[in-house]
């Protein structure tokens, strides 16, 4: 066997920083918590605020502006503003070296079992950006179950949600996959028939994005069944609790104000919903617990099987999500909303009895959404930190460093651009740097975490470092433990708030009044990002929150 480390990234799929058991959830996840266990947490990992521009992230090494995730390809499909702009291709552009073209040039085995979201065009599909073996689901979601009503024109009724899979360089129809399909299971089907046939004189690199917990809601009825009544207190009573489970197990401090819970789009409060709408809540959420427990079990037969084979000591294992836990009203969207629901009621059923099989559409609302990324202000999409931090789960004791401790527990500022050279210098593979298989590229903005995890420097990002963030017109830069925030109507006010991350986590006391001086340096950081990452704002439509009327695909190609 190669003496290179193997690696294994996973992704969850919007999960929320307190959303499994070694973040203080009540969800049951004993695989990932065994990893935490034996590995470490970290309690400031950061992404993007929504899917794919952290993937393009985690990719390139880079900032999503400039990997051509500027902002998700739905948003661009649908506004012009964006279009024609280098950085916002909707898809990872030729401007950077993926980090699996890298390894598999360097001699790595590269696979793939789950969600791209980087690109539909054949040149963007994860084969033809460096994965040997691959099964992958296109765009940002799709039916947990495979169940997919298509209209009289044979195109799907979720216009917004299309079941485009690939197997290798192929396209496959969603009807010639073999049932019975459930995505986390059937994901991770194929990544382990793909561990198994592998080369092992070869190292592997292998990427398992899942697509739970992300709507729509669905699971096993017997996974449902074990939280029942589990969720019947409501949101606010369970962010309380993983908030005290939050400080015992030492994720945040003793004395943290926690971002009170708010009511975007009118949606009404727990205290006063009516007593069927508070159980078909709940339900969501049992739906929702029961799709983390689902992938965790997963995860735990892709561990199994390394272990099994003596390969888990030499691989070095990644999780965390792709964002915060999603509360978005999909009825609120603009031009989406009514064909949501209108498709809904044609085509699901959300009988609160039904919720959670193939044939329902749900998904999990503001406030639960808001209790999974506690004590963080709000959820993805979002430039607060529930948006931005997640969970996140280092296994590789091999390295030594806090990586040999017990249970260990981290409070560094990281970043998704950090993979990437963290991987390379792992592997003892140097970046391209400026230029790769003959065309110019992005150098990474990320660092390795490889002497910071192994003892020999004390963080990954000194003091004086500056990150940004943008999207959907929400803005946000941050040195230290100094962060800048643009919340534009109707999430905010069209102003800067400035908010000191070690003491207020939660970003509930804005001290821009208090300190003008050190706002107005993060303002010019920010200019400064715009200006390097070909940032662009429209501030015209600042939400950016209407995904594309059409996807842009002929459905005769995809065998429909």
């Amino acid at each position: 066997m190669s003496k290179q480390p193997n690696f294994l990234i996973i992704l969850a799929d919007d999960l929320g920083f307190s959303d499994i058991g070694a973040f203080g959830s009540e969800i049951s996840t004993p695989n990932l918590d065994k990893l935490a266990r034996n590995g470490l947490r970290q309690t400031g990992f950061h992404t993007a605020s929504a899917c794919s521009p952290t993937r393009s992230m985690l990719m390139s090494g880079t900032d999503n502006h400039l990997a051509g995730l500027g902002q998700m390809a739905e948003t661009i499909a649908r506004d012009p503003f964006y279009q024609g702009h280098k950085g916002y291709e909707g898809m990872l552009n030729d401007r950077v070296a993926a980090l699996p073209e890298i390894l598999s040039d360097a001699g790595y085995e590269t696979i793939m079992s789950g969600k791209w979201h980087l690109g539909l065009p054949k040149h963007a599909q994860p084969h033809a950006r460096g994965f040997q073996k691959v099964f992958g689901l296109l765009p940002g979601a799709g039916n947990h179950y495979l169940y997919e009503p298509f209209l009289e024109d044979n195109t799907p009724a979720m216009k917004f949600l299309p079941p485009l899979y690939v197997e290798g360089a192929e396209q496959v129809s969603h009807k010639d996959i073999p049932g019975p399909f459930y995505s986390s299971t059937y994901f991770t089907d194929r990544m382990l028939g793909f561990l198994e046939e592998r080369d092992i004189t070869k190292p592997f690199f292998a990427y398992l994005p899942y697509t739970a917990p992300h709507w729509p809601l669905q699971a096993p009825d017997e996974e449902i069944a074990k939280y029942k009544g589990r969720y019947d207190a409501g949101p606010e009573a369970l962010r309380l609790e993983r908030l005290e489970r939050l400080k015992k197990l030492g994720l945040i401090a003793e004395d943290v104000v926690p971002h009170p819970i708010m009511s975007p789009y009118g949606f009404k409060a727990w205290d006063d919903l009516t007593n069927e709408e508070r159980a078909v809540s709940a339900r969501k959420m049992e739906v929702y617990a029961a799709m983390v427990t689902v992938m965790d079990k997963e995860i735990g037969r892709v561990v199994k099987l390394l272990e099994d084979r003596g390969e888990l000591d030499n691989t070095f294992v990644f999780f965390s999500s792709d964002n915060g836990a999603e509360g978005a009203l999909l009825e609120a969207i603009p031009v989406m909303g009514d064909m949501i629901s209108k498709t809904i009621e044609k085509f699901y059923d959300n009988s609160i009895g039904n919720i959670g099989r193939g044939n329902s559409w749900t998904y999990l609302g503001p406030h639960w959404g808001q209790a999974a990324t506690t004590p963080s202000k709000m959820y993805k999409a979002w430039a607060t930190e529930g948006g931005i931090r997640c969970p996140s789960i280092i296994h590789y004791p091999k390295l030594g460093g806090i990586l040999q401790q017990d249970n260990a527990i981290t409070h560094e500022f990281t970043t998704i651009m950090d993979i990437l050279p963290t991987v390379l210098e792992l592997a003892g593979v140097q970046h391209p740097g400026a230029e790769f298989r003959g065309r110019k590229v992005h150098k990474p903005r990320g660092k390795s975490w490889a002497s910071w995890l192994s003892g020999k420097e004390k963080e990954v990002h000194d003091e004086n470092a500056v990150h940004g963030w943008e999207l959907f017109g929400q803005a946000a830069i941050r040195q230290g433990q100094w962060k800048a925030v643009w919340l534009p109507p109707p999430t905010g006010k069209d102003e800067w708030l400035l908010f000191n991350l070690d003491k207020d986590p939660g970003e509930t006391k804005n001290l821009a009044e208090e300190h003008p001086d050190k706002l107005q340096q993060l303002v010019a950081f920010w200019h400064e990002y715009e200006a390097e990452t070909g940032t662009i704002v429209n501030m015209s439509d600042p939400a950016g929150t209407g995904f594309g009327r059409s996807t842009g695909i002929n459905w005769d190609d995809w065998g429909q």
